[in-house]
């Protein structure tokens, strides 16, 4: 598994409306893509979950790395991206775990993610640690879709990405540094 995004932060008097028009009308070009786990079409709104944005922030992950590439650079769909918004800088992770939630049968409306330094030593600790606690939040947490974790080895962190079934859902005192709303969840060959 690969997880990727991009975040493309848009003025604080943009009319978030053209991004969920955008969605409603494009979003589901996706929900058949070949190699394609998921593609949660993510916003922040500027004052909303304390978002100082307004950011368009799509999160993938991908089973097939070469699928994830033509999607990039070969002319499968990213070209849209890059015509409207310019092109992004795209983040990417190496995946480590992803589990499925008791909701994975509902449709997701909220989503959270955690970037986190990870240690120089004690690394294999830390990562056995965190799948463990993704593990078990999919299991204390009625409303967890979808939990992933991956890490960027270029600069040493660790993602955590979860999908709920709603901003409800998140638990008080989640330590996720940013929170979003799923306008769309592309879910072809979610395990």
């Amino acid at each position: 598994m690969y997880a990727k995004q991009y975040e493309i932060t848009l003025p604080a008097d943009y009319d978030m409306g053209i991004i969920r028009e955008r969605v409603a009308g494009r979003g589901h070009v996706l929900d058949d893509r070949a190699g394609l786990a998921l593609k949660a079409y993510l916003i922040r709104e500027r004052g909303v979950h304390g978002s100082p944005v307004h950011q368009y922030a799509p999160f993938y992950l991908w089973n097939d790395t070469a699928a994830m590439s033509h999607f990039l650079v070969g002319g499968g769909g990213f070209e849209g991206i890059v015509r409207d918004f310019g092109r992004p800088v795209v983040r990417h992770w190496t995946g480590i775990a992803t589990e499925a939630g008791p909701a994975r049968g509902a449709v997701p409306r909220a989503a959270t993610r955690r970037l986190t330094q990870l240690p120089a030593e004690g690394l294999a600790e830390k990562v056995a640690e965190e799948t463990e606690a993704l593990r078990d939040l999919t299991r204390r947490h009625d409303g967890v879709h979808t939990a992933a974790l991956a890490v960027d080895p270029h600069h040493w962190q660790l993602l955590r990405f979860v999908l709920w079934t709603g901003a409800e859902d998140v638990p008080p005192g989640d330590d996720s540094t940013e929170r979003y709303e799923v306008l769309h969840l592309s879910s072809p060959e979610l395990p």
